[in-house]
């Protein structure tokens, strides 16, 4: 097991026990889960090509695949197969995919480009694009339904997605977003927003790739709490790139949160001492990987760096 001063986490490109540095696990894994994507719905399938073409537009648009890659990589933590996890793996991109679309629409955000692509919306027009983000959504369901996991494992994973993408979950964080401003949001309210919106999918990811691997109930509260911790700590640092990050990095325009007068961690705290709470939420999040109840935390942790140190 490492430990929290080791060598091991303070580099982002260290080499794990097999030898495999964690941009090449990174990229072997986003690899997997696009190569996946082709095999997406059943053959015998009919639906409209506009449909297939808008869904699989936002899909192929590229970004970092870290939700999947933690769903994988917290069932190899409990000594599952990252194999085993793929479909889990997919159907949380599935959910993210879906609400960046969504989030991006003109009734929402507004937004003209996505990782550096034109928005769906902006290619597709607003109703295709609402009916690719509902066809992604639905999916999901019916590709943890049938990824042939053990029926228990399966229905635990389809509710926990229910909760943590819904009402109470993500989709609450979003309308909470929506409804927050400058000089009516607080501190608290902020953190609910970011704790929903962007903390829930990935407490589920881990939780979903813990299930698959046959986690016990002290094992799936230990990467709740580190997802936690660490999507409070991804959500926040998204608000300081914002502020000071490069838009040829980020593949979108920097400073929308303050033109759009939304509320942020620095606009409560400033920007350094956000970048503070990011570290301190992160090394608490590595801490619970450690309890002893997570049997194989390394790639866990190197992730948590990273997203710790990210830079788009």
């Amino acid at each position: 097991m490492t430990s929290p001063g080791s060598d091991r986490t303070e580099k982002q490109d260290h080499l794990s026990a097999d030898g495999e540095s964690l941009s090449a696990y990174m990229q072997r894994q986003a690899a997997r889960v696009e190569a996946a994507f082709d095999r997406l719905f059943p053959a015998h399938w009919v639906m409209p090509d506009r449909l297939r073409e808008a869904m699989r537009y936002s899909l192929d648009a590229g970004g970092k695949r870290m939700r999947p890659i933690l769903v994988m990589a917290a069932a190899e933590a409990f000594g599952g197969d990252a194999e085993a996890a793929l479909p889990v793996a997919c159907a949380v991109e599935l959910v993210h995919t879906y609400s960046l679309i969504h989030d991006d629409l003109p009734a929402m955000d507004n937004d003209d480009f996505r990782r550096g692509k034109p928005t769906n919306h902006r290619v597709f027009g607003e109703a295709m694009a609402i009916l690719a983000g509902d066809g992604l959504l639905t999916h999901a369901f019916h590709m943890i339904a049938d990824s042939g996991l053990p029926a228990d494992r399966a229905l635990a994973i389809v509710r926990e997605l229910s909760e943590y993408a819904g009402p109470r979950g993500m989709v609450g964080g979003q309308a909470a977003d929506i409804m927050g401003e400058q000089g009516v949001t607080g501190l608290a309210e902020l953190e609910y927003i970011h704790l929903h919106k962007t903390s829930d999918l990935i407490v589920f990811s881990l939780r979903a790739g813990a299930r698959v691997a046959g986690a016990d109930e002290a094992g799936l509260a230990a990467v709740s709490k580190f997802g936690e911790n660490i999507g409070l700590a991804f959500q926040i640092q998204d608000d300081v790139l914002d502020v000071i990050g490069q838009e040829s990095k980020l593949g979108k325009a920097t400073q929308s949160d303050i033109k759009g007068m939304k509320v942020t961690y620095p606009f409560f705290i400033g920007v350094e001492r956000s970048i503070e709470k990011v570290r301190m939420l992160t090394e608490e999040g590595k801490k619970v990987l450690l309890s002893g109840h997570v049997p194989h935390p390394g790639r866990l942790l190197e992730l948590a760096d990273y997203l710790m140190r990210r830079d788009h």
